[in-house]
């Protein structure tokens, strides 16, 4: 159940982090802009995690 919750995790930081770069491009804001691109990231890495995960069969 970890590798899902991990995924849907990642997904959803990845989607927040597409808005507030694409916000922060309009209203040229740069700090939001990378805080966009930062949670990018991070929601790439939990849905990596998930993956290790789900090939692992949760025993990490």
């Amino acid at each position: 159940m970890g590798e899902l919750v991990d995924k849907i995790k990642g997904n959803a930081n990845e989607a927040i982090g597409k808005a507030k770069e694409a916000i922060g491009k309009h209203q040229g804001n740069e700090k939001l802009e990378s805080e966009g691109v930062v949670q990018q990231g991070k929601g790439k890495a939990q849905q990596f995690v998930g993956k290790v995960k789900g090939a692992l069969g949760d025993d990490i």
